[in-house]
């Protein structure tokens, strides 16, 4: 069935690289520049939660942290004004339990009215390096399985077009905690992991239903057209399933909490940016490629000759 909507998304694809070109150079110069803000998951480090019966003076609590040799401390609300969470990199020489009464005993001369400590966590240096090549090693093999199964699925010019578009849309989305100072964690490294799998599958759509037009087309269309015409037609199906995937992640990201902020922000990012990629660089860069119609046929069938009389 044919779409009703007929918007020439191809006529801007210069304009997407563009775009998309900007958003990746300073992604990556990001990158070297400021790296990633990585959190005590990948870093090792302790992190404490105080709550008040008042509103906390975190800069007078940061300075006060600052001086008794804590420069280090990352603060910041949780939840309300009345709750801090303290984030230290590990500490030389000094247990854990010594650690914490030293940190909420600092915390609390800063304030007019002491805090309690509700929650510490702890992660060790090596447990963080082991989580670093684990992440990494998670992401490499993510991408290997999926190239392997588009090579087999698609022809060559499709398939490198949806993994350029694959790390397109993971590297824009770890800019944007670069560039911004957000805290990258295990829970932004899964969203990273996730949306790798939403973007790839909002691609098949597209790609499965170009190589079904071409296939059924009865016109002798321009490859531009036919793609045109599949990206219209999978329109509606893109509309409502990022629509509604987006909705539910700005939930979380509102009303989720500190613990799976990070990784509703990723994910909001991922989903806006694997729809835009399905359509302007996974079909474009494909089309830049040279793709032809004659690439999307079914290989011709061998005839049989019967040698009988």
């Amino acid at each position: 069935m044919t779409s009703a909507t007929h918007i020439d998304f191809l006529s801007k694809r210069k304009l997407a690289f563009y775009f998309s070109g900007t958003l990746l150079l300073i992604s990556i110069v990001s990158f070297f520049v400021k790296g990633l803000d990585l959190g005590i998951d990948f870093t090792g480090g302790s992190v404490y939660e105080l709550h008040y019966n008042q509103a906390a003076d975190l800069d007078k609590m940061r300075s006060t942290l600052e001086q008794q040799g804590f420069a280090d401390a990352n603060l910041q609300h949780f939840g309300s004004a009345a709750d801090v969470l303290i984030r230290l990199k590990p500490v030389d020489n000094i247990s854990q339990k010594e650690l914490s009464e030293k940190v909420l005993g600092v915390a609390n001369s800063s304030q007019s009215q002491a805090g309690e400590l509700r929650r510490v966590e702890f992660v060790g240096p090596q447990v963080g390096d082991d989580l670093v090549n684990d992440g990494g090693l998670a992401l490499f093999f993510a991408f290997v399985g999926i190239m392997v199964y588009v090579s087999i699925r698609f022809e060559w010019k499709l398939s490198l077009s949806a993994i350029a578009a694959l790390f397109h849309d993971s590297i824009i989305t770890m800019g944007f905690f670069s560039v911004f100072d957000w805290e990258f964690d295990m829970t932004v490294l899964s969203a990273i992991l996730a949306l790798i799998g939403y973007s790839i599958n909002d691609t098949i759509v597209v790609y499965d239903r170009i190589r079904e037009t071409v296939r059924t087309s009865r016109i002798k269309e321009s490859i531009n057209e036919i793609v045109n015409t599949a990206l219209n037609d999978t329109l509606s199906r893109t509309i409502l399933t990022s629509l509604t995937v987006f909705l539910t992640l700005l939930a979380l990201a509102l009303l989720g909490g500190k613990t799976i902020h990070g990784f509703a922000i990723a994910m909001l990012i991922g989903v806006v940016k694997g729809t835009y990629s399905s359509i302007y660089i996974a079909s474009s860069l494909a089309l830049s490629l040279g793709l032809s119609r004659d690439d999307l046929m079914p290989p011709a069938k061998d005839s049989v000759v019967d040698d009988m009389p």
